[in-house]
């Protein structure tokens, strides 16, 4: 959820710093704060607000250090001050820390040292936590890293942290469980980050940390990693898989729109080695290990949240049509709770951007202890679900900076698509030509997609319309309900309307009380099975004098005359069409986010990664 960055070698830190939070700031744009260490001294500054906020209070500060941590806050205990930012330091001063995840046994280890007098400046649950080290270094009489070790040993939680001591000259412990943190490689320096963004341009070597482990850095010495119970652990130094040019805007106003205008490439390089057209064949790789298990599964259950949980909702339709073995989509966040029946012949696949949503990650667990094969579908090499799945499919999105979901959703789709036809094939479920047409189909998606973004200046002015309303009501059936869903979420994540996604046959059930002249109805009315029924469904709303928004197949007629406002799409395969129909909607809520005045990349109150309950 936050950002973490860290530095220490033989150059500047702050540049470094302040540089890696505006890169990470996605992740967080609560408060920001660095700490820096010089001459056995910590010198800390923080602010409520965006990083340049915390730049324009460091502008006349004296800023020279060559080791120092920055954080860049998503709040979760405490609501955004200056207090409450990151660093948080040690009652005595000695110790600084920066902190991503949630202690959640915090409130009785406060009481506990609240008990031995320690005095709180905060609210949040990082201030227990350097407090707890501090106590376990002066009444066990440890060194710092012990100390360290031994308090996360008794935290309930997860955390990714760095810290820092006025004791150890130039050196930074970092630690992680549950969050992710990957530690960069130089000539005699160390970067630390929550994700690779920082790091990228400094150094291609990183070494990511597995949970409950301890790194030492220390510019003039070898990177020392142990874990919790102090049994030393080998460093596995890897390739970081990302580009500088991925993660700036490249000529676009914002990451949002740049993510959606990338669509085509996303699903492009999500198909490239996995799909030949020519040949009409379908493979994934990374499931190969796996694959007669995901055949002879008698059930598939996909995990996940957000813009990720329509996704699956799309892939139900998709394994149900052409697999023909039932599907279940779970919010992650509900499934480890109920005591769900899971059995060894089941199939989770659970789908995570960033591949760290800690709830999803507790739904893997649950599901190996029960025996279950789990399959990922992420889109961040070396993430955690990557690491912690029997096998998946990277979506090969390529960086996702925007806080609202684009390109992840349909290069999602892609892959579920890619896999149920593969499967599909292989188990005999689906006719030759329709595997066939599908193929040619999915092959085709991403010219229809830039044929679709080529519409932008006219859904910008449809968008006008919407600026001054407060509620709206997605519709769709069959295959493009979840692109209802969709499009509702994007709508209210980046515009603050709010706005609902429903089956267009449940209006009548209760929505249809909603409308009146004041009501926006966005109409999902593609070619479908369904179509028919669509139109029906319009002419409830029309004869109630709510305003129909349509997106409609080319040459559609029938729907176009009905509507106040009509976008139309390229001709799609019906189980293929979520892949274009979403399109529109996210041009759609970007565009009237805009016009409202909103932060499009960095929407209030949320953040990009989900690493927390």
């Amino acid at each position: 959820m936050c950002g973490i960055v860290a530095y220490t070698g033989n150059k500047q830190a702050y540049p470094f710093l302040i540089n890696g939070l505006k890169r990470l700031e996605y992740r967080g744009y609560d408060s920001a704060g660095v700490a820096l260490l010089s001459e056995n001294q910590i010198r800390l500054y923080k602010k409520q607000g965006k990083v340049a906020d915390l730049e324009r209070f460091c502008a006349t500060e004296d800023l020279s250090a060559h080791t120092g941590i920055a954080h860049t806050r998503w709040a979760t205990h405490g609501e955004p001050n200056d207090e409450n930012a990151h660093p948080h330091l040690s009652e005595d001063g000695s110790l600084a820390l920066i902190h991503n995840g949630i202690v959640e046994n915090y409130l009785s280890l406060k009481n506990e040292l609240l008990k031995r007098g320690y005095v709180f400046k905060s609210h949040t649950d990082t201030e227990v936590l350097i407090h707890l080290i501090q106590d376990i270094r002066k009444t066990e009489q440890v060194d710092l890293v012990e100390a360290v070790q031994m308090a996360l040993s008794v935290v309930v939680g997860t955390y990714a942290l760095a810290i820092l001591s006025s004791e150890y000259s130039k050196q930074i412990i970092a630690a992680k469980k549950g969050s992710p943190l990957l530690i960069g490689l130089g000539k005699n320096e160390f970067f630390v980050g929550s994700d690779g963004a920082p790091i990228v341009e400094y150094t291609q070597k990183v070494v990511y940390l597995n949970d409950e482990e301890v790194a030492v850095l220390h510019p003039d010495k070898e990177l020392q990693i142990t874990n919790i119970r102090n049994e030393k652990q080998r460093p596995s130094i890897q390739k970081l898989e990302l580009k500088l040019e991925q993660i700036e805007k490249g000529g676009f106003e914002h990451f949002m729109l740049k993510e959606i205008f990338e669509q085509p490439k996303a699903i492009v390089d999500s198909m490239r080695g996995r799909i030949n057209t020519q040949k009409d064949v379908v493979s994934l790789g990374g499931i190969i290990e796996y694959e007669n298990k995901m055949l002879n599964a008698k059930r598939f259950i996909i995990a996940a949240c957000g813009t990720s949980w329509h996704a699956g909702l799309v892939g139900e339709h998709i394994f149900e049509s052409l697999i023909r073995v039932p599907v279940e989509v779970e919010y992650a966040s509900e499934f480890r709770y109920r005591n769900p029946i899971i059995n060894e012949d089941d199939v989770l696949i659970a789908i995570s951007q960033s591949g760290e949503t800690a709830d999803t990650l507790a739904a893997i667990e649950l599901a190996k202890r029960k025996g279950a094969t789990v399959i990922g579908i992420c889109n961040v090499v070396g993430s955690s679900i990557a690491r912690s799945t029997h096998a998946g499919s990277y979506t090969h999105a390529g960086p996702e900076i925007g806080v609202a979901s684009t390109k992840a959703f349909t290069a999602q789709v892609t892959v579920l698509t890619l896999m149920a036809l593969s499967l599909a094939r292989k188990k005999g479920t689906i006719s030759l030509s329709y595997y066939y047409q599908l193929v040619n189909g999915l092959g085709a998606i991403p010219e229809k997609i830039e044929a679709i973004l080529k519409k932008n200046d006219e859904i910008k002015e449809i968008a006008r319309y919407f600026v001054d309303k407060q509620n709206v009501i997605y519709l769709g059936r069959g295959v493009n309900f979840p692109v209802a869903l969709e499009g509702a979420l994007k709508l209210k994540e980046i515009s603050y309307i709010h706005a609902e996604g429903y089956p267009a046959a449940e209006m009548k059930h209760g929505p249809i009380a909603l409308i009146d002249e004041a009501m926006p109805v966005v109409i999902l009315a593609t070619e479908q099975e369904t179509y028919e029924k669509i139109v029906s469904n319009i002419q409830e709303v029309k004869s109630r004098r709510g305003k129909i928004i349509s997106i409609v197949s080319e040459g559609d007629e029938t729907v176009k005359n009905m509507s106040d406002f009509c976008i139309e799409i390229p001709k799609t395969e019906e189980l293929l069409s979520p892949l274009v129909a979403s399109v529109p909607l996210q041009l759609l809520a970007y565009h009237v986010a805009l016009l409202r005045g909103c932060d499009v990349d960095k929407p209030r109150n949320l953040a990009k990664s989900v690493s927390v309950e």
